[in-house]
C-alpha cells in the first residue's frame, strides 16, 4: 500500500512554501510572486502587470531553467537527480502562463555593488 503524499504545509497569509517543483503562496501580492520567481530564476523579475490585489496561488513545474538552490542568486541552471522525471509538468515559463502572465526578458538599467577594496578588521 503507497503512502499517501505529504500535504503541504498550512501556509500564513502573504507567505509561501517551495519545494521540488511546487511553488504555493496565500494571499500573496503581485510584487511577492515576483520575488519568488527571480529567486528561482536566478535573475531579477519585475511586476509590470499593474495588478494590486492579493490572490492564492498553486503551480506546479519542472526543474528546466530553474537556478541552483545552493548557493542562491544568479547562478546557472543547475538540475537535481530528479529532474529527469517530469511526469509531464510543464516548465516555470509554461506554467506562469497558463495563469494568463508572461515572462519577458529585457535589458535595463540595474544596481550594481562593486567592492574596490577589503581589509582585515583591527583587533580593537
Amino acid at each position: 500500500m503507497d503512502a499517501p503524499p505529504p500535504a503541504t504545509p498550512l501556509i500564513p497569509c502573504g507567505g509561501f512554501f517551495m519545494n521540488d517543483g511546487l511553488l504555493e503562496g496565500r494571499r500573496i501580492s503581485m510584487t511577492q510572486l515576483a520575488s519568488a520567481l527571480s529567486d528561482l530564476l536566478g535573475r531579477p523579475v519585475f511586476d509590470k502587470t499593474g495588478y494590486a490585489g492579493a490572490f492564492d496561488l498553486h503551480l506546479e513545474f519542472t526543474f528546466e531553467g530553474i537556478a541552483g538552490f545552493n548557493g542562491g542568486g544568479f547562478t546557472a541552471p543547475s538540475l537535481p537527480a530528479e529532474a529527469g522525471n517530469t511526469d509531464a509538468k510543464p516548465t516555470i515559463f509554461t506554467a506562469i502562463q497558463k495563469m494568463g502572465l508572461r515572462l519577458e526578458s529585457r535589458r535595463g538599467p540595474a544596481e550594481i555593488l562593486v567592492i574596490d577594496q577589503a581589509e582585515r578588521s583591527s583587533e580593537n
